[in-house]
This record gives structure tokens, sequence and C-alpha cells, in this order.
């Protein structure tokens, strides 16, 4: 008998028994229900079991916050239920019956980019720390920068952007191998798909704005010509090739003959979206990107970038409820490509914070409560770190209250931000640890809007708290 037994029974009891779960699995922090019935959860019940944390659905999904136990808890739950547990895109997968169309296509974009989440941190702190030591004139009077004065840094500075063009330039090859990876076609044709929109043999996008259309080089084939242009940094475009060899595939698959299925369908599905790639998908998505890029931007710098900030930042953690938040990583990269960083991304760093800073007030309220401060403390370190479900889910929303304050936090933060113009290198971590892929002239105001979602959340929810008689 494990040590969560009791809880366990109790918890399949009130999901709705065996019979209501389609599928369960976890992950670091929670348990992830798909339950055939959502509405037969007792949730009322559920949160009243000693090792849940809180409850919420998202995406088709009920989650249970265990905590970093969660491993144990599952394998009592499995033998109590005496079911199998599935994989996390096996729970994504089954979720998706549950999900209306909007739902299943920000899921599908989300477990897209996901897969590069990781890299495109590493690659905005990777740009953060060379602007830090190339870009910041701290010596000699404040003519040169560290890399002016240092060979050994200047050398760093070079090494390290072998990386970040790695990342960024080179981002179609991970977006058409992930759309091939969540799509179930061949991987190593997505690869070379991404490959052939960034070809040292193509007209960098970069330099294509400064080169006249007589000097842009083509393929001649005689009668017509295409022209050798390059998709660096580009998503809407390799998203859209990526695709496009998937349904190729597919479509090859099923009419080739399979004793020669082997060679025909990679053949031609690779071959024809590469065509697709350079003469209609690629300039089109790229339109459509830059319409996208364009519209946010303005947004951001036009008349109207107060209200459009307040508007983002109040209402960017009610988007994470419902999942349409992911849409924003397609449009910070865009945006990126397009402008040379991203001002959407900071105002979701701080919303974030804001998050953390009314749980915080929560620790604050309810300091003589072990039981709660079990939730709290370790919701707000992970939030702080960028990591919010825990704190919206398991606090904030449940209180309602600290969900309202870190809204309004959040609003004058990002209003502050934008006014400031401030922009971010790439997506980072997006909490305290973000202000690192800030851009170099921007750190200092970013710092300061920080303050604002930290102290502007804590402040309310603490005021609210304590005439609301929380203890």
């Amino acid at each position: 008998m494990g040590s969560y037994t009791q809880d366990a029974t109790q918890l399949l009891q009130w999901v709705g028994g065996k019979e209501n779960i389609r599928a369960v699995s976890h992950c670091v922090t929670r348990m992830r229900f798909v339950l055939v019935e959502p509405a037969k959860a007792n949730v009322e019940e559920i949160e009243k079991l000693p090792s849940i944390k809180g409850t919420f659905t998202q995406a088709g999904q009920f989650q249970c916050i265990i905590g970093n136990d969660v491993n144990n808890f599952y394998n009592d739950f499995i033998a109590v239920a005496g079911i199998e547990g599935v994989s996390k895109a096996g729970v994504k997968d089954a979720a998706k019956n549950n999900q209306n169309p909007v739902q299943q296509l920000m899921s599908n974009l989300a477990e897209i980019f996901a897969p590069l989440i990781p890299a495109i941190i590493c690659g905005g702190l990777i740009l953060g720390f060379r602007n830090c030591i190339d870009s910041i004139y701290f010596f000699e009077n404040g003519t040169k920068t560290l890399c002016d004065v240092s060979q050994f840094w200047s050398g760093v500075d070079s090494f390290l952007w072998l990386i970040g063009e790695a990342v960024f330039h080179f981002l179609p090859v991970g977006i058409c191998w992930s759309i091939t990876k969540k799509m179930g076609t061949t991987q190593i044709l997505g690869i070379v798909l991404g490959i052939t929109l960034v070809s040292g043999q193509l007209l960098n996008a970069y330099a294509v704005a400064g080169t006249a259309v007589a000097d842009i080089p083509v393929w001649d084939f005689g009668f017509f010509s295409i022209q050798k242009i390059g998709y660096q940094a580009q998503v809407i475009p390799a998203m859209l090739a990526g695709f496009a060899l998937v349904y190729l595939e597919r479509f090859f698959t099923k009419i080739s003959p399979k004793a020669i299925s082997m060679i025909t369908v990679p053949f031609f599905s690779l071959v024809i979206s590469v065509v697709l790639a350079h003469t209609v998908i690629g300039p089109i998505g790229w339109k459509i990107g830059s319409a996208i890029s364009n519209f946010v931007y303005l947004g951001m710098t036009g008349n109207f970038k107060v209200l459009f900030a307040g508007v983002f930042g109040a209402f960017y953690a009610p988007l994470v409820i419902t999942g349409l938040h992911h849409m924003s990583n397609a449009i910070d990269l865009q945006l990126i490509a397009d402008f040379g960083g991203t001002m959407l991304w900071p105002m979701i760093a701080l919303s974030n914070i804001a998050q953390g800073s009314a749980v915080l007030g929560m620790i604050v309220l309810q300091k003589k409560n072990a039981e709660a401060r079990e939730v709290t403390v370790p919701s707000c370190i992970s939030c702080y770190l960028g990591v919010t479900e825990p704190a919206m889910f398991g606090v904030n929303l449940k209180w309602h209250f600290p969900f309202y304050c870190a809204m309004a936090g959040s609003c004058l933060a990002a209003v502050l931000c934008v006014a400031g113009g401030v922009m971010a290198n790439s997506v980072g971590v997006g909490g305290l640890p973000g202000i690192l892929s800030i851009q170099v002239p921007y750190m200092l105001w970013f710092a300061l809007c920080m303050a604002v979602a930290i102290v502007v959340p804590f402040v309310l929810t603490v005021t609210v708290g304590k005439k609301k008689g929380v203890c």
C-alpha cells in the first residue's frame, strides 16, 4: 500500500470513477485527466483531499496539482484505478475530443513550438549576454565596450554568435522538423525542407530589402525563373511549407503502390514542397507574416499604444486560461525577424511576474497557515521563474481577487513597458530572469516595470485580502 493510496482512492471516486477516465498521465507537478464527462468531476470534494493543492481545466484536460511528489501519487492512483496511464502526448490527443476548433488549433500550434522553446530561450540569453559585452560602453570614459578592450571577450562574442545564428537564422529548419514530428510524417524530410529555406545558395532574407530586384539571383529555366531568396528567421513561410510537405507526403503515401512507395513518396513530396516553398508558399507566407508583425508593431508604437499595452497586459493571464496565449510565440518570432526584437514578450514576462507577486501577497496573508504555505511558497517561486500554472490555478484563481490584483499590476507594468519602447532580443525565461533577454538600452527601464509588476499586485492583494479577512 502506497502512502497516497487513500487519497488516490478518493480521487478516483470524485473524478467519476474508472469509467469516466478516458486517459490519465502526469507532468512535473500535476495529474492530468481526460474525462469522458468533465461535469462529473466533483471539484469541491477533490480540493478537500490533503494531497490536492488545487484543480483546473485547460485544453480539454482536468488537472490536479499535487507537487513534486506527483510521480508517487500517480503510481498509487494507477494501482488503485486498475488502468494504464499514457504519455503526455497521448493525453493531449485524447483531450482534443473535449476541445472546440479554436482550442484544437491553439493546442496544435503550442505542440509545434514547444520543442523549439528551449533553443529559443538559450538563443535569447546568448544575444542578451553579447549585447552586454559588445554594446555597453563601460570603459575609457564611456567610449569602449568590454570587447573593445579585451581580445578574449571579443573572441567569446564572436564565438557565441555561432549559436545565436543557428537558433534564429536557421529557425525554419526547426519549425519544419517540428511540424513533421507533430503530424507523424518523415522528420528528416522536414529537416531537409527547412535547410532549403535557409541554404547559403540563397540571398539572405535580411539582405532582400537592400537589394535591387535586378540584382536578386535566380534559377533560370529559360522561359521562366525563380528568385533565390532565403527565409532566414521567417516563421509563417516555414510553417506553410512544413504543412505542405506533410499533406503531400500523406497524399503520395495513399496513392503510391507499396512496392515503389519508398522511392516515390519522399521524392515527389520533397521536390514539390520545395518548389512550392520558393514559388508560392514562401512569398505568400512572407507577406502574411509581415502583415501580422506590422499590425502588432503598429499597435505597440502608434497613437493607441498605451491602450494596446493596457489591454494586452491586463488580459494576457485570462488568455492563458483559454490556451490562446500560444499564438504569441509565432508573433514574437516574426517580430524578431522583421524588427530585430520583440516588444510583445516583455509584457508577457511582466504578466507572469505579476501573478507571482499576487501569490507573494497570499503568502503574507496566510503566513500562519502552514497548509496553505505548502502551496503558495513553491507556486510563487515557480511563477517568478516563468512557470505560472501552479500560481494561477492553485492560488490566484482559487481565491479570485489575487488574480484580478495581478491583472491590474500587469496592466500598469505593460503600459509603462510600451511607453518606454522596451524591446527583447528574443523570447526568454518568462519571469524575473527575463531581464537577461531585454536589449541593453532598455534594461533599466524594464527593471522599473518589473518593480511595478512586483509591488502593485502584492500591495493590492494584501490590502484586499485583509479586508476580506483572509488568513
